[in-house]
């Protein structure tokens, strides 16, 4: 694998969604500027800013507390959703004909622990504007 591959495939600071404003933003009830989307286990909410000058978006990762009682299950599932975004994230860019959203979370809402390949395998598709 070339060393360029590898470069575009880190989860830096930037791309994470840090800023209370625009998490609230994304999880206002009836906001006409929030769109949805779900695909099994994951339902994402999308906000696409043309002033936003990132080429990616940032994006949040969220698993209920109260399917998941336990941080070590929510963080495992964190991880593997970070990890399939991480991987796949490029289908975002390749993407030109659509508007890129800018801020993305995505919501696990399964009652079950999924495996990583079918949280992969969602990712895939979600990513896919």
């Amino acid at each position: 694998m070339e060393s360029n591959a590898l470069t575009n495939q880190h989860f830096s600071k930037n791309e994470r969604l840090c800023s209370k404003v625009i998490i609230d933003r994304l999880f206002e009830r009836g906001s006409e500027e929030v769109q949805s989307r779900y695909l099994f286990p994951f339902k994402i909410f999308y906000i696409c800013d043309p002033t936003a000058a990132a080429k990616l978006p940032q994006v949040l990762f969220s698993v209920s507390k109260r399917s998941f009682k336990r941080a070590v299950d929510r963080n495992l599932l964190k991880r593997r959703c970070r990890e399939a975004y991480r991987l796949h994230k490029s289908i975002l860019g390749a993407n030109h004909a659509a508007q890129t959203p800018s801020y993305i979370a995505f919501v696990y809402i399964a009652k079950e622990k999924a495996d990583y390949s079918v949280i992969e395998k969602a990712m895939k598709k979600l990513l896919v504007f």
